[in-house]
């Protein structure tokens, strides 16, 4: 989920079978970098604030990393006739997750011709409806909407359809029918992380919990935690949580707080990476790294960094590439442009990844970890010929 100066330089709460890594057998979507280390608590509120978006939609421009291999096809309408117009409309990209995310739609949408307009409401519900509403009005052939309530943006989507714009969703439910949507399996992988922790803690192990409801994804992967807690015996202890444009550092006292009343629980799940650090960093904060171990999911560079640190709590996560995904989606809306997708939904398989497979394997980055993993790997997803696609 997450996650989430102008929208260039978008900062940024979700799968089918998975490929669990180390200690779970192999099977199968709300920040900027929080560095694991001993001065992490003192840094992460300025990074964290060092992400904050404008509020304006910005033509996206900059570089990436990624390239994209070569189209062999010939380019179908709308694509054949000059550039596409596409706006892309997000509830936040606040993260070093959906900084990765965006980065990657960016890429894809560079190599495929696209002029991709980006729309940052930071967290405000109100904002992404009349983003959405301006994207709708900017001329757009195609809109992709990432992550909303749906409450507040239903009726624009219902809009941008009626008028014959394409609409593909990512990590929203929607009740429109004409839309595309696109998403993580989040039940899947919040089952793959609740395996790893079930090990870890045992039976009726006293527990925490740090989510948010309302949206999609975290809404998902919270069914499964009650059906975990419910086969485990555990005893929940707590439960708080938000999500804001600093999610890491606004749940640090929330969880802090939690922990001084149950210093007693041996792991807290938390389904959402930025969730995950402030976790870690309450954990911390309060010395308990040895007796209290955190669960959380997602997956990025800062995340690595996090989980592979010295003494650090967190020892599982899972998720999939978050700039793989967001050229993915990018692919997805080309493919609804050019009448070449004929299905209305598409899932994204994820890896769930311990912290025990990072260190033995010294990996430090995204980087290291595709290449270690290259399930996490969605080249062949909603692709074809004419799409140059990005590699990552």
């Amino acid at each position: 989920m997450a996650r989430f100066r102008p929208l260039l330089r978008v900062s940024t709460p979700s799968f089918s079978p998975l490929a669990l890594i180390s200690a779970v057998p192999r099977t199968w979507s709300p920040s900027c970098p929080v560095p694991a280390s001993p001065s992490l608590a003192s840094v992460s509120a300025l990074l964290l604030a060092g992400c904050s978006q404008s509020t304006d939609a910005s033509k996206s421009s900059d570089d990436t990393t990624a390239s994209a291999s070569a189209a062999t096809g010939k380019k179908p309408a709308p694509f054949s006739k000059g550039t596409v117009k596409v706006a892309l409309v997000r509830q936040s990209g606040a993260g070093d997750y959906f900084e990765q995310w965006g980065n990657g739609a960016k890429a894809q949408a560079k190599a495929l011709g696209i002029d991709l307009t980006v729309y940052d409401a930071q967290a405000d519900n109100a904002k992404q409806a009349t983003d959405l509403s301006s994207a709708i009005n900017s001329g757009a052939q195609a809109i992709i909407v990432d992550h909303g309530f749906p409450s507040t943006i239903q009726p624009e989507i219902d809009q941008a359809v009626k008028k014959g714009i394409k609409v593909v969703v990512y990590d929203v439910d929607q009740t429109n029918k004409s839309v595309v949507s696109t998403e993580q399996d989040d039940a899947s992988m919040a089952k793959a992380v609740l395996d790893v922790m079930a090990k870890t803690v045992g039976k009726n192990a006293k527990v925490g919990y740090v989510n948010v409801a309302g949206y999609a994804a975290l809404d998902k992967r919270n069914s499964v935690w009650k059906t975990a807690v419910d086969a485990n015996g555990w005893k929940q202890q707590f439960k708080v949580g938000k999500v804001t444009d600093s999610t890491a550092t606004d749940n640090v006292p929330l969880v802090s707080a939690a922990l001084t009343q149950h210093s007693d629980v041996a792991g807290v799940f938390a389904p959402y990476d930025e969730l995950a650090k402030g976790t870690v960093l309450a954990v911390q904060n309060k010395k308990l790294q040895s007796k209290v171990k955190v669960f959380g999911a997602d997956v990025s560079n800062a995340d690595i960094q996090n989980m592979t640190a010295a003494n650090s709590p967190w020892v599982a996560t899972a998720g999939t590439d978050p700039s793989a995904v967001g050229a993915a989606v990018v692919r997805t809306a080309a493919l609804e442009l050019a009448g070449q997708l004929n299905k209305t939904s598409v899932d994204f398989p994820a890896v769930a990844i311990t912290q025990d497979f990072l260190r033995k394997n010294k990996i430090a980055n995204m980087d290291q970890l595709r290449a270690a993993l290259p399930a996490l790997n969605l080249s062949k997803v909603s692709t074809a010929d004419w799409i140059p696609n990005v590699a990552h």
